[in-house]
């Protein structure tokens, strides 16, 4: 870092025009420091947010695919299931599949 005199000072005299000059330039150098300091601060944290951003898509695409291959198999065996009734009971299943077109059909119906 900077000082805020360069130790040339003698006898109390005023700073002269070459003292500031040298100050100038130390503090030029400070700032460019800085300035590198908190590039190299700014890039780290934006490839650690990168890196947490992939790991929790890729946590997020996993339990997708869990999900989504447990709802199949539940929608499957659903269908399974409402196949195998009506089978068994033909009657019954039209009349069902009756009331709801006429329920579907009254709740949608413009008054």
């Amino acid at each position: 870092m900077a000082t805020a005199s360069t130790g040339k000072k003698t006898n109390g005299a005023a700073p002269s025009a070459e003292d500031l000059a040298q100050q100038i330039e130390a503090l030029k150098d400070d700032i460019a420091g800085i300035a590198r300091t908190l590039g190299a601060m700014g890039r780290a944290q934006g490839e650690a947010a990168v890196e947490t951003a992939r790991a929790r898509a890729e946590t997020l695409k996993a339990n997708g695919a869990a999900a989504y291959g447990a709802a199949a198999e539940r929608a499957s065996s659903a269908a399974a299931g409402a196949a195998e009734a009506v089978r068994q009971r033909p009657a019954m299943a039209l009349g069902i599949a009756m009331g709801l077109g006429f329920l579907v059909g009254y709740l949608t119906a413009r008054k």
